[in-house]
């Protein structure tokens, strides 16, 4: 019944798919613990609230330590909750762990939402990509500078939404179709394609797509890899010669 878990984003690598060089991100998927449980008749929906992560006792307030009382040690409370909604009625009660394990299988596809890192104050050139003022005609202090950015008479106003400088990242991001290289339940590790938005270390909403395997990234693979060559042979760029394979008794030179 449950589609998701709660990770943690670990660092990046790469790994080999049949031959296939494929970027893969690692991800802590520690057992998460239900810490609430919502119904329709009371609460008028279905969901579940995991909890995910430890911290100490000491740093939780007096009102969460009462609502995690029946989840919390001595020493250690959960570090994250997040809300999970479910189409029906959950079957789990408060205290119950969750594993990815029994969820993710190898191949599967799956959607991975986090929050963007953090770039601070950013102008238009780098946050919205603005082409900036000319080089010339003396203008030696508008390179990067946004241009005007209202009307006249008619609105007389800046309209909402106007693309201008201002604080960059730290947004909700959802990378989606993903695919699960691998799955390690004695470390509670599992590496996943592709790159993850966030740091290290940072909360990770992970959802179940659809049931897969890795031949159909490995042919995802493949198929960007062609329609790139077939990009730059159009554009008139000739293709990358290709290494010939060793010979049994040697390396080639």
């Amino acid at each position: 019944m449950f589609k998701t878990v709660l990770g943690s984003k670990g660092k990046m690598g790469q790994t080999y798919v049949s031959g296939t060089r494929v970027p893969v991100t690692c991800v802590s998927i520690t057992p998460s613990v239900v810490t609430q449980v919502k119904t329709s008749e009371k609460d008028g929906y279905w969901s579940v609230q995991l909890g995910f992560g430890n911290k100490r006792i000491k740093s939780t307030s007096k009102p969460l330590q009462g609502h995690l009382k029946k989840t919390s040690t001595k020493e250690f409370s959960p570090k994250f909750l997040r809300e999970i909604r479910l189409e029906g009625k959950a079957e789990a009660n408060v205290g119950d762990q969750v594993n990815a394990n029994d969820i993710f299988k190898v191949g599967d596809k799956i959607a991975v939402k986090g929050v963007s890192k953090g770039k601070g104050f950013a102008g238009v050139v780098k946050r919205w990509h603005f082409a900036g003022g000319p080089k010339t005609h003396g203008q030696s202090d508008r390179q990067r500078a946004p241009g005007s950015i209202g009307q006249t008479t008619t609105p007389g106003r800046v309209v909402k939404g106007k693309h201008m400088a201002g604080r960059m990242g730290g947004d909700g991001v959802t990378v989606k179709n993903l695919h699960i290289i691998s799955i390690d339940p004695t470390k509670n590790e599992m590496f996943v394609s592709g790159a993850i938005p966030g740091k290290f270390g940072d909360l990770l909403i992970l959802t179940k797509i659809s049931e897969g395997s890795l031949k159909d990234l490995e042919r995802e693979v493949v198929a960007k890899v062609v329609e790139g060559e077939g990009a730059k042979i159009a554009g008139g760029a000739t293709a990358a010669p290709t290494a010939p394979a060793p010979q049994e008794g040697g390396t080639n030179a």
